[in-house]
Protein backbone atom coordinates (compact mmCIF):
# COMPACT_ATOMS: atom_id res chain seq x y z
CA UNK A 1 0.00 0.00 0.00
CA UNK A 2 1.39 3.49 -1.04
CA UNK A 3 1.82 6.30 1.81
CA UNK A 4 -1.78 7.49 3.44
CA UNK A 5 -2.14 11.07 2.59
CA UNK A 6 -1.06 13.39 5.32
CA UNK A 7 -3.58 15.62 7.04
CA UNK A 8 -3.82 18.87 7.07
CA UNK A 9 -2.22 20.56 10.32
CA UNK A 10 -4.50 23.30 11.84
CA UNK A 11 -3.66 26.80 10.88
CA UNK A 12 -1.96 27.93 14.42
CA UNK A 13 -3.73 31.59 16.24
CA UNK A 14 -4.16 34.45 14.33
CA UNK A 15 -1.68 36.81 16.16
CA UNK A 16 -0.91 40.69 15.89
CA UNK A 17 1.79 39.91 13.87
CA UNK A 18 -0.81 38.37 11.02
CA UNK A 19 -3.33 41.61 11.93
CA UNK A 20 -0.53 43.79 10.81
CA UNK A 21 -0.02 42.08 7.38
CA UNK A 22 -3.70 41.96 6.96
CA UNK A 23 -3.17 46.11 7.04
CA UNK A 24 -0.62 45.32 4.66
CA UNK A 25 -1.54 43.96 2.13
CA UNK A 26 -4.62 46.44 1.83
CA UNK A 27 -1.73 49.04 1.57
CA UNK A 28 0.34 47.34 -1.12
CA UNK A 29 -2.18 48.12 -3.63
CA UNK A 30 -0.93 51.35 -3.83
CA UNK A 31 2.72 51.46 -2.13
CA UNK A 32 4.16 48.17 -2.83
CA UNK A 33 7.76 49.44 -1.81
CA UNK A 34 6.83 50.54 1.81
CA UNK A 35 4.95 47.03 2.12
CA UNK A 36 8.14 45.67 0.72
CA UNK A 37 9.74 47.11 3.22
CA UNK A 38 7.76 46.47 6.28
CA UNK A 39 7.01 42.85 5.54
CA UNK A 40 10.86 42.55 5.48
CA UNK A 41 10.97 44.45 8.92
CA UNK A 42 8.53 41.93 10.25
CA UNK A 43 10.73 39.31 8.78
CA UNK A 44 7.81 37.45 6.99
CA UNK A 45 7.62 36.23 3.57
CA UNK A 46 5.14 37.72 0.92
CA UNK A 47 3.57 33.84 1.01
CA UNK A 48 2.64 34.46 4.78
CA UNK A 49 1.49 37.73 4.35
CA UNK A 50 -1.13 36.45 1.61
CA UNK A 51 -2.25 33.55 4.03
CA UNK A 52 -2.67 35.97 6.75
CA UNK A 53 -5.25 37.79 4.66
CA UNK A 54 -6.61 34.43 3.49
CA UNK A 55 -7.27 33.41 6.69
CA UNK A 56 -8.36 36.78 7.78
CA UNK A 57 -11.09 37.08 5.03
CA UNK A 58 -12.43 33.26 5.79
CA UNK A 59 -13.06 34.76 9.34
CA UNK A 60 -15.22 37.60 8.10
CA UNK A 61 -17.08 35.60 5.63
CA UNK A 62 -17.64 32.64 8.14
CA UNK A 63 -21.20 31.42 7.79
CA UNK A 64 -20.81 31.73 11.49
CA UNK A 65 -18.75 35.12 12.06
CA UNK A 66 -17.96 36.58 15.16
CA UNK A 67 -19.06 39.59 16.34
CA UNK A 68 -16.39 42.35 15.02
CA UNK A 69 -15.69 43.70 18.45
CA UNK A 70 -15.04 40.33 19.77
CA UNK A 71 -12.55 39.38 16.87
CA UNK A 72 -10.48 41.85 17.63
CA UNK A 73 -10.02 41.14 21.35
CA UNK A 74 -9.50 37.52 20.27
CA UNK A 75 -6.97 38.83 17.78
CA UNK A 76 -5.30 41.77 19.57
CA UNK A 77 -5.75 40.52 23.03
CA UNK A 78 -6.90 43.53 25.67
CA UNK A 79 -6.98 46.62 24.63
CA UNK A 80 -4.11 49.07 25.69
CA UNK A 81 -6.62 51.41 26.40
CA UNK A 82 -10.19 51.85 26.93
CA UNK A 83 -12.10 54.96 26.72
CA UNK A 84 -15.93 56.60 27.24
CA UNK A 85 -16.48 58.85 23.81
CA UNK A 86 -19.13 60.93 22.43
CA UNK A 87 -20.07 61.23 18.42
CA UNK A 88 -22.74 63.83 18.31
CA UNK A 89 -25.80 62.35 20.30
CA UNK A 90 -23.85 58.97 20.21
CA UNK A 91 -21.86 57.08 22.80
CA UNK A 92 -19.38 54.76 22.27
CA UNK A 93 -16.04 53.55 23.53
CA UNK A 94 -12.51 54.40 21.53
CA UNK A 95 -10.44 50.78 21.94
CA UNK A 96 -6.90 51.12 21.20
CA UNK A 97 -4.06 48.65 20.64
CA UNK A 98 -0.15 49.12 19.96
CA UNK A 99 0.72 48.00 16.81
CA UNK A 100 4.62 47.33 16.36
CA UNK A 101 4.83 48.53 13.08
CA UNK A 102 3.53 51.98 13.64
CA UNK A 103 5.09 52.75 17.08
CA UNK A 104 3.40 56.11 17.12
CA UNK A 105 0.15 54.80 15.90
CA UNK A 106 -2.42 53.09 17.52
CA UNK A 107 -5.09 50.61 16.22
CA UNK A 108 -8.45 52.04 17.29
CA UNK A 109 -12.08 50.48 17.25
CA UNK A 110 -15.32 52.46 17.93
CA UNK A 111 -17.55 50.28 19.66
CA UNK A 112 -21.12 51.31 20.20
CA UNK A 113 -24.49 49.87 21.88
CA UNK A 114 -24.61 46.19 21.68
CA UNK A 115 -20.69 45.52 20.60
CA UNK A 116 -21.22 47.06 17.23
CA UNK A 117 -18.29 48.48 15.52
CA UNK A 118 -18.52 51.75 13.70
CA UNK A 119 -14.91 52.59 12.61
CA UNK A 120 -11.82 50.27 12.68
CA UNK A 121 -8.61 52.61 11.85
CA UNK A 122 -5.30 53.83 12.74
CA UNK A 123 -4.83 56.72 15.19
CA UNK A 124 -2.18 58.73 16.55
CA UNK A 125 -0.99 57.13 19.59
CA UNK A 126 -1.63 59.40 22.97
CA UNK A 127 1.54 62.09 23.97
CA UNK A 128 3.02 61.22 20.21
CA UNK A 129 3.53 64.19 18.19
CA UNK A 130 1.33 65.13 14.96
CA UNK A 131 3.01 65.53 11.75
CA UNK A 132 3.36 69.20 10.81
CA UNK A 133 0.99 69.39 7.63
CA UNK A 134 1.66 73.00 6.13
CA UNK A 135 1.77 71.82 2.31
CA UNK A 136 1.23 69.04 -0.41
CA UNK A 137 4.80 68.07 -0.07
CA UNK A 138 3.95 67.36 3.33
CA UNK A 139 1.37 64.63 2.50
CA UNK A 140 3.84 61.70 1.96
CA UNK A 141 2.41 58.09 2.06
CA UNK A 142 2.22 56.94 5.82
CA UNK A 143 3.16 60.15 6.87
CA UNK A 144 -0.40 61.03 8.76
CA UNK A 145 -3.88 59.56 9.62
CA UNK A 146 -7.06 60.69 8.25
CA UNK A 147 -7.91 63.02 11.78
CA UNK A 148 -5.06 64.79 10.96
CA UNK A 149 -5.41 65.99 7.39
CA UNK A 150 -8.53 66.37 8.06
CA UNK A 151 -7.97 68.96 10.64
CA UNK A 152 -4.67 70.31 8.82
CA UNK A 153 -6.71 71.57 5.65
CA UNK A 154 -10.47 72.20 7.17
CA UNK A 155 -12.81 72.19 6.07
CA UNK A 156 -12.40 69.10 4.62
CA UNK A 157 -15.01 67.01 2.54
CA UNK A 158 -15.06 62.86 3.52
CA UNK A 159 -15.46 61.00 -0.25
CA UNK A 160 -16.70 57.65 -0.52
CA UNK A 161 -13.81 55.07 -0.37
CA UNK A 162 -13.29 51.79 -3.11
CA UNK A 163 -13.52 49.30 -0.33
CA UNK A 164 -14.56 48.89 3.31
CA UNK A 165 -11.36 49.82 5.25
CA UNK A 166 -10.80 52.77 2.52
CA UNK A 167 -11.52 57.06 3.08
CA UNK A 168 -10.94 59.78 1.14
CA UNK A 169 -10.99 63.14 1.51
CA UNK A 170 -11.11 65.92 -0.18
CA UNK A 171 -9.45 69.99 1.14
CA UNK A 172 -7.58 72.66 -0.21
CA UNK A 173 -3.91 73.08 0.60
CA UNK A 174 -0.99 74.82 -0.87
CA UNK A 175 1.80 73.83 -3.21
CA UNK A 176 5.57 74.17 -2.49
CA UNK A 177 5.51 77.59 -4.00
CA UNK A 178 2.13 78.66 -1.60
CA UNK A 179 0.16 78.45 -4.39
CA UNK A 180 -3.80 76.69 -2.97
CA UNK A 181 -4.31 73.42 -5.01
CA UNK A 182 -7.87 71.34 -5.00
CA UNK A 183 -6.72 68.23 -3.24
CA UNK A 184 -8.00 64.78 -2.76
CA UNK A 185 -6.41 61.83 -0.59
CA UNK A 186 -6.49 58.13 -0.35
CA UNK A 187 -6.77 56.69 3.51
CA UNK A 188 -6.48 52.44 3.71
CA UNK A 189 -7.09 51.63 7.46
CA UNK A 190 -7.25 55.49 8.38
CA UNK A 191 -3.42 55.94 6.99
CA UNK A 192 -2.39 58.30 4.18
CA UNK A 193 -1.88 56.55 1.11
CA UNK A 194 -2.11 58.85 -1.65
CA UNK A 195 -3.39 62.40 -3.38
CA UNK A 196 -4.15 63.88 -6.33
CA UNK A 197 -4.38 67.38 -7.13
CA UNK A 198 -7.42 67.84 -9.39
CA UNK A 199 -10.12 70.82 -10.65
CA UNK A 200 -9.30 74.37 -10.57
CA UNK A 201 -6.45 75.44 -7.92
CA UNK A 202 -8.62 77.23 -4.73
CA UNK A 203 -11.59 74.58 -5.20
CA UNK A 204 -11.95 71.62 -3.86
CA UNK A 205 -12.64 69.14 -6.53
CA UNK A 206 -16.36 67.10 -6.95
CA UNK A 207 -17.30 63.57 -6.59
Amino acid sequence: MGDMPSEKRPAGPFTPLHFQLVLLRRMADHNPDLVEDARRELGVTLLEMREANKRWQAMLRSPRPRPAASRYRSVLGTPESTRARRIGDLDCEAWQWPLPLWPDLRFEVLVGERGAVWTEWLVRAPGAPSPALRTLDDLTPWSCTIDEAARAFAPARPLQGTAPTRWGLAFTAPDGGGVPRAVTAEFTWGLLQRTATTGTPGQTPSV
